[in-house]
């Protein structure tokens, strides 16, 4: 991805650069996009889904940041693509069902429209700024972005989500 954007970049070229078959490339992704997901995928589990077991809020926001970071060309280029399966909606999907489960726990199955409303619009806010971050330069040191990102929560979701922090 440092000479093509993730679009231009065909299941071809990446079965030649890596050189595997594009039968083993088919055994284990759909798509291009699904390899981009599952490597996102290995950063949640190392950062954002530790939040509430080892690691604090804020801990997992910036070991998110850091894994981003590290792997900045990349990222950027991910973070660009406009796919219906991109890491844009994959990363959206996933703290969203992270924190629905967490609200769940609180407060039993059901979520209140007005928690689920909230949610929602943070979630998208958040990945949008996590996204203009990656894109435009990364001028935030990952620990300012996770305190501003934190900072964000509205207060009734941060009233649910404080001993995460």
């Amino acid at each position: 991805m440092n000479h093509q954007s993730l679009d231009k970049i065909t299941v071809t070229d990446i079965v030649e650069m890596s050189g595997k078959t594009r039968q083993t490339f088919y055994r284990y992704f759909r798509d291009k996009y699904d390899l981009v997901n599952w490597y996102f995928e290995i950063l949640a589990d190392k950062s954002f889904l530790q939040i509430g077991n080892s690691e604090t809020l804020r801990e997992g926001l910036i070991k998110k940041f850091e894994f981003i970071y590290h792997d900045r060309v990349f990222f950027k280029e991910a973070f660009k693509s406009k796919d219906y399966n991109n890491v844009e909606n994959y990363d959206y999907n996933c703290i969203l069902t992270f924190y629905q489960n967490i609200i769940k726990r609180k407060l039993g199955n059901n979520i209140p429209s007005d928690i689920e409303f909230l949610l929602e619009m943070y979630c998208h806010g958040s990945i949008t700024m996590t996204v203009d971050w990656a894109t435009e330069g990364y001028k935030l040191k990952p620990e300012e972005l996770a305190d501003m990102l934190i900072e964000a929560l509205p207060p009734k979701l941060d009233e649910l989500l404080r001993d995460l922090k």
